[in-house]
């Protein structure tokens, strides 16, 4: 898991020229961060009662009450988590930053448009990963380590999830997902027209890989188990040819192969000692030995084996036809493909 989402880190953010290093003061957005969300998490009152609210209300609600840590206490529950393994620093590093969790949330919102509880939760799992790792002893704010981690699954999570069928597998394709449509837009505002050429060279990206990115992104999932009409019984995968047999036909054979097994091991109790040994030795094996060793070994003629190999054979398939009903299918199939 740590090396798929350090791919995200790699592939989608950018490191500071300072080389990480943080100054004490804090940007202007973060000191906001509380009273935005205090905002949002503002409940309306109806005839003196709180109006009902959704999970996402009361999440933030409740994440409201863990209070923002100081550069310095940072550092040192970093310390107590690195060094002592404390579960308790642990705890408090991450709920002071959930906060934080929701912001990046909220950033990558308009990309996904769905449930934005699907990030938070996903960024917390970030979060998590973030309080495991951090080193304190580097000149790092926690939180802007932190937001590494969190964007990262985030932005697994949508990749994964934006479609049944996956439309980013490698890293240029999850970096061409979420770049492609802010550089079409920018080249419109630009006046210039956003084809593959020209997205190819302000990308740095194939021309074959924009099209086929633009293809996945315009189109739509495609249920095989969906009727083609809304009175129809007929499903789309009906429609489309295999090579190789279906689920229910492998099962089918499958139990009429253990049948015939066992079907067998009844047959060869109805045989006498010689028949048997010409049955395991010449019908039932996949190296018979040849006519003339059964013969030597019972001092009969070849063409005696072969009359008693024939009536062994059939024999069997006639008990083998009364036991099951369907061997004749089974057998005349397995002579076509010649199994």
């Amino acid at each position: 898991m740590d090396k798929d989402q350090n791919e995200y880190i790699d592939s989608d953010m950018e490191i500071s020229d300072n080389g990480g290093e943080i100054e004490n003061e804090e940007p202007e957005e973060e000191k906001d961060m509380a009273e935005q969300l205090k905002d949002a998490v503002t409940v309306p009152k109806e005839h003196g009662h709180l109006v009902p609210y959704d999970p996402l209300q009361r999440y933030l609600s409740e994440i409201s009450r863990y209070p923002l840590l100081t550069r310095d206490q940072e550092i040192e529950l970093g310390r107590r988590v690195q060094e002592e393994e404390d579960t308790e620093s642990a705890f408090i590093l991450a709920t002071s930053n959930l906060r934080l969790v929701v912001k990046i949330a909220m950033e990558f919102q308009r990309t996904w448009m769905q449930n934005l509880m699907d990030l938070i939760q996903e960024g917390n799992i970030g979060l998590m990963h973030a309080v495991q790792k951090f080193d304190p002893y580097k000149n790092v704010k926690f939180s802007y380590y932190a937001a590494f981690w969190i964007k990262a699954y985030i932005l697994k999570f949508i990749m994964d999830n934006w479609r049944l069928v996956k439309i980013g597998t490698t890293q240029g394709q999850r970096k061409l997902f979420f770049k492609l449509k802010k550089e079409k837009q920018a080249l419109i505002d630009q006046g210039f027209n956003p084809e593959p050429k020209l997205l190819s060279a302000r990308l740095g990206v194939s021309e074959q890989e924009i099209r086929d990115m633009d293809q996945r992104l315009d189109s739509w999932d495609l249920s095989l188990d969906e009727p083609l009409k809304e009175d129809s019984d007929t499903e789309r995968g009906e429609f489309f040819s295999a090579d190789t047999e279906s689920i229910e036909t492998q099962v089918a054979r499958k139990e009429l192969e253990t049948i015939l097994r066992h079907k067998v091991d009844e047959f060869k109790r109805q045989l006498n000692e010689r028949e048997l040994d010409i049955f395991e030795k010449r019908v039932f094996t996949d190296t018979p030995e040849t006519l003339q060793e059964i013969g030597d070994k019972y001092t009969i003629s070849r063409e005696r084996v072969r009359q008693l190999e024939k009536n062994i054979v059939k024999k069997m398939r006639a008990f083998l036809e009364k036991e099951i009903p369907d061997f004749d299918s089974y057998y005349f199939q397995q002579e076509e493909t010649g199994e």
